[in-house]
């Protein structure tokens, strides 16, 4: 393809309805929060443990998009440069995850039980070298500057590249990907099980870490084709075609079934063991959240597993997006049955008004961050050396 074929993008406009929406869904999720801390009364461990999820799952729509990023990068992908400026702007959003995570500090003591210091748990007592509140700050912190790091300067020199031009840039891209990969593989695993795993603190899983990635970056996945789609129809991405969605939807698929095979391996590990203090995770799950425990793997497993098994599936827009916000919403059950159960208990738990409304603040927080960083950039990497090839791209 030459390059005069290459369609010019409309540019982006953030304009007043769009903000008027997410002022809206923002004004939702705030009258969410209020009704359940004065209408109903909520325990405050459902408040905050709901807090801390919104917060969770906006970090992995952000974290999992750098990851895609940083894995095209490295490997020298040329197919997903008509869409990268997405993944960047996600990939920035970050930092404010962060800012949502250090809101609900103050909530610690009612999501992790070893936050407690006059227990006299003896296993709790074991862990307290790891999982004490000095030691978890600090990794806290380490995490998010060095991921913070690494989305801004990526993207600082990606979007040098627009005006300048250079081969260096491509090589400085790739070799931060390199290191940020290594850094990411230890990070992710141990931000898991820091923030999640120990909710439950008895509890332990050697999968975990890879459980917890893989529901990550299906989520950051669902978003990045819905994203995609929509600024396909209007235009703001004109070079992606169906040959982009198809493998976005191969990697939706493929996930999904990768998240599947850890879920059953996680749990077939532990019913064959039969430790009692690693049994207790799935046992209170099954029997106080037992329509849930199910609906999470028919959602995340079988639901895209159906719709999403034939080539023609993935090459149909608007039904890619339908499944891709399906699987979404899948994932925000995985990660309620992460943290409800041991944070809350099943007497306190349920899914009301909080727990459906709440998230449309973090989604209009989530999505006012990302068009306010893609508004400041061309939609599409310019002067990129393989901007051409994955504008032509085909999908054998």
């Amino acid at each position: 393809m030459e390059k005069q074929n290459i369609q010019e993008p409309v540019p982006f406009q953030f304009n007043q309805k769009i903000k008027k929406w997410l002022l809206i869904a923002a004004g939702i999720g705030l009258l969410a929060l209020l009704w359940g801390i004065l209408i109903t009364q909520a325990p405050a461990s459902r408040i905050w443990a709901n807090l801390w999820m919104n917060a969770l799952m906006f970090l992995f729509l952000g974290l999992g998009a750098l990851f895609f990023w940083t894995v095209n990068s490295l490997g020298e992908s040329t197919w997903q440069i008509n869409f990268q400026r997405v993944l960047e702007a996600m990939a920035l959003t970050i930092p404010f995850a962060g800012l949502f995570l250090i809101l609900a500090f103050p909530g610690m003591g009612s999501i992790f039980e070893w936050t407690h210091t006059e227990h006299h748990d003896e296993i709790l007592s074991e862990k307290s070298a790891y999982l004490n509140i000095p030691f978890w700050m600090v990794r806290f912190a380490i995490y998010f500057i060095a991921w913070s790091f690494f989305a801004f300067y990526l993207r600082k020199i990606s979007v040098k590249n627009d005006f300048e031009p250079r081969e260096t840039y491509l090589k400085k891209t790739r070799s931060t990907s390199g290191w940020f990969m290594v850094f990411f593989a230890v990070s992710s695993s141990m931000a898991a099980w820091d923030w999640l795993m120990s909710i439950d603190a008895h509890w332990f899983s050697t999968l975990y870490g890879w459980y917890i990635f893989s529901g990550m970056f299906v989520s950051a996945l669902s978003v990045i084709i819905i994203i995609t789609v929509a600024f396909k129809k209007f235009n703001i991405l004109p070079n992606v075609n169906r040959e982009h969605l198809h493998d976005l939807g191969k990697f939706l698929f493929g996930f999904s079934i990768f998240w599947a095979y850890l879920w059953i391996s996680q749990f077939l590990l532990i019913w064959y063991a039969n430790i009692p203090e690693e049994t207790i995770y799935y046992i209170t799950r099954k029997e106080h959240f037992n329509d849930l425990f199910y609906l999470n793997v028919g959602i995340n497993f079988l639901f895209p597993f159906l719709a999403l098994m034939t080539r023609n599936a993935k090459r149909q827009t608007t039904y890619l997006a339908i499944i891709a916000l399906v699987v979404l919403l899948g994932h925000y059950l995985d990660l309620y049955l992460a943290i409800f159960p041991g944070a809350v208990g099943h007497e306190a738990a349920s899914i009301g008004l909080l727990e459906i409304g709440l998230p449309f603040f973090y989604l209009a927080a989530f999505l006012t961050i990302f068009f306010v960083v893609f508004g400041k950039a061309k939609p599409v990497p310019q002067n990129h050396p393989y901007l051409i090839e994955s504008s032509s791209y085909e999908n054998i």
